[in-house]
């Protein structure tokens, strides 16, 4: 028999990686399973104090109560979401950076935004979906009209004079605005922002006529008697505001609801996904969440992984027909 000769440097280098295999698997699976270890950075797409940056912060607040280690909030505002999503995409997918899935970067932007820096389909890990809520049309206070067919009847007479503010293009408050604009046969002017804070601040000024905006935002500017609440766009009304009615009670067919979840680079290990849904199902299951859900308008519906990124693909397919007929295009 033959026997090949291996140089004794080359036969403990050999031995050592045999040895190390074990070892450094094991490690990985050590800091899988002690995850988290050390503060996690949750990035929030919208500027602070806005309906998303509330509804996260609830949630990473349980979080942290949960594991023990903070989750640190990150606004990473600007482009519809589109900034703070391609933070995400481009981050280790080590589970120490996670963030908001929302239907903006997520299922509206891929068609909207004529190149995007990420693939909402395959950059992302989808963990939880968290939160769906309605949008809702709010006006300055001295609009003058009252009732979605008085808006109408205003707009027709007067196309292009009047403004609509979002919290930016390609959001859904954005796309609600469009849908409106398509249905009712209306010309609006769209002012985009960088999320709902600072068009709140320019609505209250007078410097924009109208806002679509998630519940929470006209729910506490219309508490305060500071603007006019219109309709919701939910399929129902909205238990939070019985009396106000919903836009298909006006155009048949229009429905639009607005969502947020967790998410993550894609690649994150399966154990730390498994675990960080887990987390989230605990988090939402709290009375006192639920408590501060009902109180910015917000359903809760929590989702497996796998179930999530179902959702937001089917949530893509179904609004692309949507944003094409509205002909709206972001370069």
């Amino acid at each position: 028999m033959t026997r090949i000769a291996i140089p004794r440097r080359r036969a403990l280098l050999l031995t050592g990686g045999a040895l190390a295999a074990p070892m450094i698997a094991s490690g990985i699976a050590r800091a899988q399973s002690d995850w988290p270890n050390r503060p996690v950075k949750y990035i929030v797409v919208f500027p602070a104090g806005g309906p998303t940056d509330t509804l996260s912060r609830i949630v990473c607040q349980e979080l942290s109560e949960l594991t023990g280690q903070q989750f640190i909030i990150e606004n990473r505002a600007g482009s519809g979401g589109n900034i703070g999503a391609d933070v995400i995409a481009k981050s280790p997918p080590d589970g120490y950076t996670i963030g908001l899935y929302t239907i903006a970067a997520h299922a509206i932007a891929p068609t909207l935004y004529t190149k995007l820096p990420f693939d909402a389909g395959k950059d992302f890990t989808g963990i939880a979906m968290l939160w769906a809520v309605p949008n809702m049309l709010m006006t300055r206070l001295d609009f003058p009209a009252n009732t979605i067919p008085e808006l109408i009847a205003l707009a027709k007479a007067n196309p292009g004079k009047y403004s609509f503010a979002s919290s930016g293009a390609g959001t859904s408050p954005h796309l609600t605005g469009e849908m409106f604009k398509q249905m009712a046969g209306v010309n609006l002017l769209h002012v985009p922002y960088k999320g709902s804070a600072p068009a709140h601040q320019d609505i209250l000024a007078g410097q924009v006529d109208m806002m679509f905006d998630n519940i929470p935002g006209p729910l506490g500017l219309m508490k305060g008697g500071k603007v006019k609440g219109f309709a919701v766009t939910s399929k129902e009304r909205h238990p939070a505001v019985p009396d106000k009615p919903t836009f298909a009670e006006f155009l048949p067919g229009f429905e639009i609801t607005s969502w947020g979840g967790v998410c993550a680079p894609a690649g994150v290990p399966p154990a730390m996904v498994e675990k960080l849904s887990a987390l989230t199902k605990q988090a939402l299951q709290k009375p006192s969440v639920k408590a501060a859900f009902d109180q910015q308008g917000a359903a809760q519906i929590w989702m497996t992984p796998s179930d999530t990124m179902a959702f937001r693909a089917a949530e893509e397919k179904k609004l692309a027909p949507v944003i094409k007929a509205s002909g709206a295009k972001v370069e």
